[in-house]
């Protein structure tokens, strides 16, 4: 009996059947513009060989104007088709089936050539767009199509024509970013003619046996937005035009809604995937924080979409679907929706990966093989360094001792579940845990390691992590207390809060200060948060949002005389900050700290110190940066025995999970 007979089960779409009702949707990884086309083969190929029913690959350019960004790949020469082909081969011979995005950019293309609807510039690049003529509509159709048949030609099971997220096509049906008085803008009807007309194009051009997905969006998220009739006559009118699937996607990249971050609640708009299903008679594709196969099978069993879209949990974990259909689902390596290796870093122009699984993306390149020499190793810190350095030289072979002086595992990972909108890391934590057990690591937890107890193994891994900096303010009363004592429990704040620091755990902390119930854990409340409405009440689907009042009054303060937040994540810092100014948290930078007494936090300005101002408090806590744990490791380089040391303990700064996965798992791969 299949474990998730709905997730598991065929998909017939008439000329072709999938194997399973699940999509890699698509992820630009930036491993296309390294000409590595090898490596850019191999990435598809691992997942290709773990299961997944069909892939689509990331945007790929129809032209230079509609590229994301200049350089941008696609299919434009011979040569071109042919690099692709080396990707659709190793697909194909891995059993897989793999579609081409065809993406055109719009006014979100990041070059001075970008063109669109209409001249309105994009709050997100600094171009404005070149409104297009009749003739330069039909040549963005015409690139589109030979995009299409381009990808035929490379070997593609199909396409995906990108309709969605605010890109070109998207940018046609709106009034938002339509004014134009033609036969292309004006009534819905005229607007929704280019994306139509580009779909009846390509299937026309490319024949009745070859996949074509529409990705429709189902919510804009921004200000006079497609209603949901709209929504739903472009859905019947591009199924007339001959697409095999729509896939569904959510919200443009300038909303001020998030929509993929880990705050966001699992399968947030499947409702809309739900009610747009009965409309049409072709498989309806759902996407959007998707990461488990428990969670895609109660979707698909409950009749809301035909098939799933899972995009970052395929860089977590290449074998999602092979592991879930063999009953090890929770060997999964679970996608915590962070964007610190994967969005972060294709908005840096980096190649995308993962934070729990940094081999995504560098399969050529960091190898995980067993090995021929079995040592054994100790590996001291029970954090995310040490885990990833456990569990990956134990896999290969090595006998594996974990100690830590903590009766559990995770180091920070047991603070950062507990803020509201990371309960994700909860997953992270119990995977930690199965793959302990799976790759034998013995655990000597509640256990300080000394010198004389390491002394027999043939390799001594030093994870020891971060204590707290003490930013040295005078204390003349009050309470005052470090962001351990706070997410520990071991203190409760009171009703007034002063955090000193504005990094990552400072917003942390904030977030986890004003906030009683998380909404994250409940739909509901998470759309009154951010405002999210019904597209069949107001144009985009918004509403006024209505967050729950914060539980204390926290002020936020930070030395560096900048906006507090600036250095978050380059594609959820906002998110941070949107949540805390809902809260009504106050955020201050360029301040000295004086002193604290019973009154609260004594702060001045400038170099000069001056304005000196009280910030009420009945608790200050401190979040003003960690320095690295390394007293066992000196203790070792003063005995002058060899040891690696990793994670916190090697760099402290901000508290960074992405990098100590990352030690971990390449020192692990390469003892």
């Amino acid at each position: 009996m299949s474990h998730y007979p709905h997730m598991l089960a065929p998909l017939d779409l008439g000329h072709v059947t999938l194997k399973n009702r699940v999509l890699m949707g698509s992820m630009h990884t930036n491993l296309e513009e390294t000409g590595d086309w090898n490596r850019v083969a191999e990435f598809y190929a691992a997942r290709a060989r773990g299961g997944v029913g069909l892939m689509v690959t990331g945007g790929m350019a129809p032209n230079r104007e509609g590229g994301v960004f200049p350089g941008a790949a696609g299919l434009f020469s011979e040569k071109d088709i042919a690099n692709h082909r080396m990707v659709t081969d190793r697909v194909h011979e891995a059993g897989g089936r793999i579609a081409m995005q065809i993406l055109h950019a719009g006014r979100y293309a990041y070059g001075p050539e970008c063109v669109s609807a209409s001249p309105i510039k994009s709050p997100i690049s600094p171009f404005p767009p070149k409104e297009l003529d009749a003739e330069g509509i039909e040549k963005q159709i015409a690139d589109i199509v030979t995009a299409a048949t381009r990808a035929r030609e490379a070997g593609y099971d199909g396409v995906e024509v990108m309709g969605s997220e605010g890109y070109f096509l998207n940018q046609f049906l709106v009034r938002h970013t339509n004014k134009r008085t033609d036969d292309w803008g004006g009534a819905y009807e005229n607007r929704m003619r280019l994306p139509v007309e580009v779909v009846r194009r390509v299937r026309e051009a490319v024949g009745p046996d070859f996949i074509v997905i529409y990705r429709i969006s189902l919510i804009d998220l921004v200000p006079d937005g497609s209603t949901w009739d709209e929504v739903v006559l472009l859905a019947k009118a591009i199924e007339a035009a001959g697409a095999s699937l729509l896939n569904t996607g959510i919200g443009w990249h300038e909303a001020r809604v998030p929509t993929i971050a880990t705050s966001v609640p699992r399968a947030a708009f499947t409702w809309l995937t739900a009610r747009l299903r009965p409309e049409v008679s072709i498989p309806v594709i759902t996407s959007n924080r998707i990461n488990t196969p428990e969670v895609a099978e109660e979707i698909l069993a409950g009749g809301q979409a035909d098939m799933v879209s899972l995009a970052r949990p395929f860089l977590a974990d290449p074998d999602f679907v092979a592991k879930a259909e063999a009953g090890r689902a929770d060997e999964i390596a679970p996608c915590i929706a962070c964007n610190q290796a994967c969005l972060d870093h294709t908005f840096q122009g980096k190649i995308s990966s993962c934070l729990v699984n940094p081999v995504a993306g560098h399969e050529t390149e960091l190898t995980i093989a067993p090995t021929d020499r079995p040592k054994t190793i100790a590996v001291v810190g029970a954090g995310p360094a040490g885990l990833s350095a456990a569990i990956t030289a134990a896999g290969r072979g090595h006998r594996v001792t974990l100690f830590d002086r903590a009766s559990e595992i995770g180091g920070q990972l047991t603070m950062a579940r507990r803020i509201p909108g990371k309960e994700e890391f909860y997953g992270l934590t119990d995977w930690f845990a199965t793959m302990l057990e799976r790759t034998g690591v013995e655990q000597r937890l509640g256990t300080e390691a000394t010198p004389d107890l390491l002394a027999p193994f043939d390799e001594v891994i030093i994870a020891t992590g971060v204590t707290p900096r003490d930013p040295g303010i005078v204390v003349e009363g009050g309470q005052v207390v470090s962001y351990i004592d706070i997410l520990t429990g071991r203190v409760t704040a009171g009703p007034r809060v002063a955090i000193v620091g504005a990094g990552g755990i400072g917003f942390d902390v904030a977030e986890f200060l004003t906030v009683d119930d998380s909404p994250t854990l409940d739909l509901e409340e998470w759309k009154r948060e951010w405002g999210v409405g019904d597209p069949a009440e107001a144009p985009g689907g918004l509403a006024s949002p209505n967050p729950e009042p914060p539980t204390r009054k926290v002020t936020l303060l930070q030395r560096k005389a900048e906006r507090p937040g600036r250095r978050l994540g380059k594609t959820t810092g906002w998110i941070h900050r949107a949540a805390l100014h809902a809260k009504g948290v106050k955020m201050i930078g360029g301040v000295n700290y004086e002193r604290v007494t019973p009154e609260g936090l004594h702060v001045s300005y400038g170099e000069a110190r001056e304005n000196p101002t009280l910030i009420e408090a009945d608790t200050v806590v401190l979040c003003a940066g960690q320095l690295s744990e390394r007293s066992l490791a000196d203790q070792l380089i003063a005995a002058g025995r060899k040891q690696h040391v990793i994670g916190g303990a090697d760099v402290a700064g901000e508290l960074d999970a992405k990098r100590a996965i990352d030690q971990g798992t390449r020192l692990g791969a390469a003892l």
